[in-house]
C-alpha cells in the first residue's frame, strides 16, 4: 500500500491511499469515525472532478487535541481487529475439512 501525505497538521491529515477501492476506504472511514477525538472522516476518488486523481484521498479532522496521526493509528488498529474478529468467527463456523 502506497500512501502520500497530502496535508498533515495539528487537526487535520489529507492521504493519498494508492490501489484502494471503496471497499477499503469505507471501513477506514467507518472505523475513523468510531474514534474518540475525530470530528471527521471522509474520503473522495471521484477522478472527473479531481482533474484526472483516481486514488481515494482520506481526510480526518480532529478536535479535543487528538492529533490525526493518532486517529489514524487508533482507527487502523480498529479495522485489522474487525478483521481478527471476522476471521475467526468464519474459521469457527467453516465445517472441518
Amino acid at each position: 500500500m502506497d500512501l502520500r501525505v497530502i496535508e498533515n497538521d495539528d487537526t487535520e491529515l489529507s492521504i493519498e491511499i494508492a490501489g484502494e477501492d471503496h471497499t477499503f476506504m469505507n471501513v477506514l472511514k467507518g472505523a475513523l469515525l468510531e474514534v474518540e477525538g475525530v470530528s471527521a472522516a471522509t474520503y473522495d476518488m471521484n477522478p472527473e472532478q479531481s482533474g484526472g486523481q483516481t486514488d481515494p484521498i482520506l481526510v480526518i479532522r480532529t478536535e479535543g487535541g487528538t492529533r490525526p496521526l493518532d486517529a489514524l493509528e487508533a482507527g487502523t488498529e480498529r479495522v485489522n481487529d474487525m478483521t481478527t474478529a471476522f476471521h475467526e468467527a468464519f474459521e469457527s463456523a467453516a465445517p472441518a475439512a
